[in-house]
């Protein structure tokens, strides 16, 4: 997957961008972590991680969507499917 697109994005002044990350049967994937103040790979400390099937942007180029297939099924820290569980 080339990473071309990435140019195209709008990133925020702190060379951040909000990223919807959705299973992709229902778009390994790297996030930045307000919590941990760091760069954080999905599945570092879990194992869970996420492969990515699709990516997009919306009009505005300022939002990514990514399609991702999880791998052990677990995309939560509290040990749920997905985070959006409320």
């Amino acid at each position: 997957m080339s990473d071309a697109w990435l140019d195209e994005i709008r990133f925020n002044t702190d060379d951040l961008v909000p990223a919807i990350t959705q299973d992709a049967h229902s778009g390994k994937v790297v996030y930045w972590s307000r919590s941990r103040g760091k760069l954080w790979h999905k599945g570092e400390e879990s194992g869970h991680t996420q492969n990515i099937v699709d990516n997009r942007f919306d009009c505005d180029e300022d939002v990514i969507l990514l399609k991702v297939e999880q791998i052990g099924g677990i995309a939560c820290h509290t040990g749920r499917e997905s985070c959006f569980y409320r």
